[in-house]
Order: C-alpha cells, then sequence, then structure tokens
C-alpha cells in the first residue's frame, strides 16, 4: 500500500533539541528509502514540513514507520492512502456491457 504522509513541524515546541530532531529526519528518510519503505520525499515549500510517499504492508507498519521519525511527536501528519491508477480496469467497454 502507497501512503502519502504530509507532516508538519507544531512550531509552539520549537526548541534548540526540535532543530536536533529536524537535522536527524534526512538520515531516517535516506534509510528507509534504502529499504524500500519511503519511495519519494519533498520539501513542502513555504511549510515547516514535507510531503513523503511510503510504500507499508498495513496501516500498522505506517504508524510504526512514522512513530520512529525524529520528529514523530512534534509535528502533525495528515494521511492519504494512495490507489494506483494503473490498476483501472484496461477494457471500459467490458465494464459498460455489464450495466
Amino acid at each position: 500500500m502507497k501512503f502519502l504522509v504530509l507532516w508538519q513541524l507544531d512550531l509552539s515546541r520549537l526548541s534548540e533539541a526540535v532543530a536536533r530532531m529536524v537535522g536527524r529526519m534526512p538520515e531516517y528518510g535516506a534509510r528507509l528509502e534504502s529499504q524500500g519503505k519511503v519511495l519519494s520525499r519533498y520539501h513542502v515549500v513555504g511549510a515547516h514540513g514535507g510531503a513523503w510517499i511510503y510504500e507499508a504492508e498495513s496501516a500498522e507498519e505506517l504508524e510504526r514507520l512514522l512513530a520512529g521519525a525524529p520528529v514523530y511527536n512534534v509535528a502533525t501528519y495528515t494521511v492519504h492512502v494512495l490507489a494506483d491508477m494503473d490498476d483501472a480496469p484496461a477494457d471500459t467497454d467490458d465494464a459498460e456491457a455489464r450495466d
């Protein structure tokens, strides 16, 4: 399953410790990419966070991956399940004939 995860730092909790946590995110992301758990990572321009696409077997696995993030306790997350558009039926005439 693919998930789009938008995360944003809670700026009310900003401190030196939080800045160090943010500094560890690239290493964390690179490790997950090497494991095939993160397919791509983006910075959201004008925001204090990012947009990452995860590949996980389940929502529970995604939760474990998110919980391992250095910023997990100081960020908010919005999660969207993604569906491959390539999985759509190739022949729409068959679908119309069944209706």
